[in-house]
């Protein structure tokens, strides 16, 4: 029940398609005569608004904390038991209909992990991701991750898929129930900066030990952090993914699937030398 609640409620509270269904609202009411003004009036305030928050780099404060919290993975020579790659890289159903592979935004998910099975040949990699909307048709995304995988020759006995998980914090319970992680090995957790929290969150919470290996930056690091966009779109897209991700912090935390408000790194998996962006 939360999911579909969660799903829906964000829907219409997604930043983009809140103002542009305040904008419309306002032209409804300015149908009506003691309304007009006041219609009008809102129909343009949210006009600005929405242009403003596309252009200025407000989407950008809201994600550099996100994408900051964890730093980048330095490699210290330690051994690599698995690799859990979260889903959200790949778009199932066109990748079903095209015969092919088809990423999104987030295709550095599925890169960076194709560079660690080359990097660590006898890590366990496990693909974490079923379908993921309430509108969608079912179409699984680890199954094609994992095909893809086999079929540049990664070998398919490393390959572990979970295909049920609709959830970050699916993903956690549903991986640890299929691995088994044992106590000392070391996994690492490939999904987008921006998600990292939350992931480590609710897989601190389950108990399944991971190491955090942030990919998918959005943001360009300090000297670019203040730039406008020179697109309301791209605006508008940033701040509807980093809206939901603080948006998806509070409700984990209030429903107890996380343990922190805002999860940080355990002073054990601080990375040494980590590199700045």
């Amino acid at each position: 029940m939360f999911y579909y609640v969660s799903k829906v409620a964000w829907f219409f509270a997604t930043p983009s398609n809140l103002l542009l269904s305040l904008i419309l609202l306002g032209f409804v009411l300015a149908l009506f005569g003691h309304l007009r003004a006041f219609g009008i009036g809102l129909a343009f305030a949210m006009t600005v608004v929405t242009i403003g928050l596309g252009l200025l780099p407000v989407a950008t404060y809201l994600m550099v904390p996100l994408e900051e919290r964890f730093s980048p993975f330095q490699d210290d020579g330690k051994p690599v038991d698995g690799i859990v790659l979260l889903g959200g890289a790949v778009e199932a159903s066109g990748s079903i209909s095209r015969g092919q592979l088809i990423a999104n935004e987030s295709a550095e998910r599925v890169l960076e992990t194709i560079q660690l099975a080359h990097r660590y040949p006898k890590a366990r990699i496990l693909i974490s991701g079923g379908g993921g909307t309430v509108f969608g048709d079912g179409a699984r995304e680890a199954p094609i991750i994992a095909d893809y995988f086999r079929s540049i020759g990664i070998d398919p006995a490393r390959i572990i898929v979970e295909d049920r998980s609709r959830t970050t914090s699916e993903n956690a319970s549903y991986s640890r129930h299929l691995v088994q992680p044992r106590e000392g090995e070391r996994w690492l957790l490939v999904t987008s900066a921006w998600h990292m929290p939350r992931a480590i969150g609710v897989f601190e919470k389950v108990g399944f030990a991971v190491t955090a290996y942030p990919v998918d930056f959005r943001t360009g690091g300090a000297s670019n952090n203040h730039r406008p966009f020179a697109f309301v779109s791209d605006g508008l897209r940033r701040l509807d993914v980093g809206t939901k991700e603080w948006a998806g912090l509070i409700g984990y935390y209030l429903t107890g699937r996380m343990n922190e408000l805002f999860p940080a790194p355990q002073p054990s998996s601080v990375a040494v030398g980590s590199a700045s962006r």
